[in-house]
C-alpha cells in the first residue's frame, strides 16, 4: 500500500486483501469523542433495563445469525469452525446472558452498614458509569472480546468507543450486529486503524480504558494513560502452567492438554504453555500425548470437523517458528511437529528438554506448541512455576482434591482450572484477569461490571437542630468526652453499649450547651 494511512485488510485462509481501512485522523477522532458525551450524557438518564433489552436484541441477532459470523471469523482469522462458534459466539452468548439476569443486583445502590459512633444517618454506595470508556481489542478473539468488553460497558450506562485489531477489524460484521438496537447504534462506534489510531483515542481523554493484548503495547498505552492520569485496566499476555500429579487419569487429563494447548491454534493468552509432569507418569504421559497430538487434522475451510486453523498473522507464525529453531538449536527434542504446514499452519508440536535460556522457556509463544517439562515434589513444581513473570491463569490435576486446591492457592496466577483447563473463562460469573506481568484489573462477573463504574460514597443525615460534637466550638469539656468515647468504645465490656449511650447523650448536651454559653 503507497498510502501510509491506508490499511489493508487480508484474510488469514488465502492471504488475499479482503478491503481496506483508513487510519483516522485526530478530528476524526475528536468528532467521535463528541458524539460520545453526549451518549454518555443520555444513558445516564435511560433505564438500565432498557439497555438490558437493548442488549437482548443483540443477542437474537447473533444466535440467528451464527453461521453468518462463523464464516466472516474463519476468513479474517483461519480460525475452524468449532473454536469460532464455541470460543467466540457461545462465549458472547453466555457473558451477555449472564450479565442481562444479574446487572441489576450488581449495579444497584449497595446499602452499607453505618458504626455506632454516626447513629442515626445512613450510608450507600452508588455504582455511577464513567463516562466514555476506551475499548482496545486484539486479533486472537475479535468478536469475543469486542463484544464481551463493548456491550458490558453500555449495559454499566458507559458510551464505547471501540478499536479493533486492524488485523482482524470484522468491518461491517460488527456495524450490522450493533444496529439492530437504536440506543446501541447511538452509544457505541467503532474506530477502525492501528496503533497510531489507540494513541489519538487516548489523547482525547476517554474516562477509563481498557486493553486486551501484548506487554509491550500495553506498556505503550499505560505511559500515554499515566501522562493524562486516565484509568486504566490490562490484560496481557501469559505463559500457562499445567501441573499434573501422578494420580490423575492419563487418557483424560492428556485430552485435556492437547486441547489446552492446542485450541485456535494455541492464540490464546490462557493457552498451555507449559506442561509439568510428575516424575512417576511421565514417562506413560508422553507415550500417549504425542499418538494422540498426532491425530490432530490441521485444516480450514472446514465444515466443523478439523481441530488446528491458521496462524492469523504473519508475525506471529515468525515468532513460533523462531521459539522453536532456538529450542532445537540448543538440544531440545521435538517429540512431533516443529514445523510450518503450508503458508498459514503449523503442526502440533510437543517439545521436551526446555532449558532457562531458550526463547521458548521465557517468552509467550502464541501457537500450537505444548513445552513439556518433568518436576518431582509439589513444593518444586509451585516454586518453579512461580519463578515465571507472567502470572494470567493455570490448571492443577489431581484426583486428590485437598492438595489441587493447596497448590492452587500457592501459585501466582488470578484463577486455577482444577482437573480442567481453562474453564475459569467459561463461568462468565467469574472474575478474569492475571497478575504480574499479566496484566491487572478484572472482566466478567461483578467485578467485571463493576469495573464499568465509579463507587460513590453517600452519607445521609436527617435535617435537624442537632450540632455534631465534634464540631466547633472545642471546648475541655468536649476533649474530656472524646476521651471517655475512645477508651468506651474500643475496650471489651459487657456493658459497652450502655456506657457509649450515655457519653454520647454527655456529648450532645455538651454542644448544646458550649453553642448556647
Amino acid at each position: 500500500m503507497n498510502d501510509c494511512s491506508v490499511i489493508s485488510v487480508e484474510s488469514a485462509v488465502t492471504g488475499q486483501a479482503i478491503y481496506e481501512l483508513n487510519e483516522l485522523s485526530q478530528d476524526e477522532v475528536r468528532a467521535m469523542f463528541s458524539v460520545a458525551r453526549d451518549a454518555a450524557t443520555d444513558l445516564r438518564n435511560t433505564p438500565l433495563q432498557h439497555r438490558l433489552d437493548a442488549v437482548q436484541q443483540v443477542m437474537d441477532h447473533i444466535r440467528d445469525n451464527r453461521d453468518r459470523i462463523v464464516d466472516r471469523l474463519c476468513d479474517e482469522t483461519g480460525k475452524t469452525r468449532t473454536d469460532a462458534l464455541v470460543s467466540e459466539i457461545l462465549g458472547v452468548l453466555d457473558n451477555l446472558e449472564w450479565n442481562i439476569h444479574n446487572a441489576a443486583k450488581i449495579l444497584k445502590d449497595t446499602k452499607i452498614s453505618t458504626p455506632i459512633t454516626l447513629l442515626g444517618k445512613k450510608s450507600r454506595i452508588f455504582h455511577e458509569p464513567y463516562g466514555v470508556i476506551v475499548k482496545i481489542a486484539p486479533w486472537n478473539y475479535p468478536f469475543h472480546i469486542a463484544m464481551c468488553f463493548s456491550l458490558g460497558a453500555f449495559i454499566a450506562g458507559n458510551a464505547v468507543i471501540l478499536k479493533p485489531s486492524e488485523l482482524t477489524p470484522l468491518r461491517g460484521l460488527l456495524e450490522d450486529i450493533l444496529s439492530v438496537s437504536p440506543l446501541i447504534r447511538h452509544s457505541l462506534q467503532i474506530a477502525y486503524g492501528t496503533g497510531i489510531t489507540a494513541q489519538r483515542l487516548i489523547a482525547e481523554r476517554p474516562d477509563k480504558i481498557f486493553f486486551t493484548g501484548s506487554g509491550r503495547t500495553g506498556r505503550r498505552i499505560l505511559k500515554q494513560a499515566a501522562e493524562l492520569l486516565i484509568p486504566a485496566e490490562m490484560e496481557l499476555g501469559g505463559k500457562d502452567q499445567m501441573i499434573v500429579f501422578d494420580d490423575v487419569n492419563i487418557d483424560r487429563t492428556v485430552a485435556g492438554a492437547i486441547w489446552g494447548a492446542m485450541t485456535n491454534a494455541g492464540q490464546s493468552c490462557t493457552s498451555v504453555e507449559r506442561l509439568y509432569i510428575h516424575d512417576n507418569i511421565y514417562e506413560e504421559f508422553l507415550s500417549r500425548l504425542v499418538p494422540e497430538t498426532e491425530k490432530l487434522i490441521v485444516n480450514n475451510g472446514d465444515r466443523g470437523d478439523s481441530d488446528i486453523g491458521a496462524i492469523t498473522a504473519g508475525f506471529q507464525m515468525d515468532m513460533i517458528e523462531s521459539h522453536v529453531e532456538d529450542a532445537r538449536s540448543k538440544g531440545a527434542e521435538i517429540l512431533t511437529g516443529g514445523a510450518r504446514l503450508g503458508d498459514n499452519f503449523y503442526l502440533p508440536t510437543i517439545i521436551t528438554g526446555i532449558t532457562p535460556d531458550m526463547k521458548l522457556h521465557n517468552e509467550e509463544t502464541f501457537g500450537p506448541l505444548i513445552p513439556v517439562y518433568r518436576f518431582s515434589d509439589e513444593k518444586e513444581v509451585i516454586r518453579e512455576t512461580n519463578s515465571f513473570s507472567f502470572g494470567l491463569t493455570a490448571s492443577v490435576w489431581s484426583k486428590d482434591l485437598k492438595r489441587a486446591e493447596r497448590v492452587a492457592r500457592a501459585i501466582e496466577v488470578g484463577a486455577v482450572s482444577i482437573n480442567n483447563v481453562m474453564l475459569t473463562e467459561g463461568n462468565p460469573a467469574l472474575p478474569f484477569g492475571g497478575q504480574k506481568e499479566s496484566g491487572f484489573g478484572r472482566a466478567k462477573g461483578a467485578e467485571g461490571l463493576l469495573a464499568f463504574t465509579r463507587s460513590k460514597s453517600i452519607l445521609i443525615d436527617k435535617q435537624s437542630s442537632i450540632i455534631e460534637p465534634n464540631w466547633y466550638p472545642y471546648t475541655l469539656k468536649k476533649y474530656e468526652l472524646f476521651q471517655e468515647l475512645i477508651q468506651t468504645l474500643f475496650t471489651r465490656s459487657p456493658i459497652k453499649l450502655l456506657k457509649l449511650a450515655l457519653t454520647g447523650l454527655k456529648l450532645e448536651n455538651e454542644s448544646k450547651k458550649s453553642r448556647i454559653d
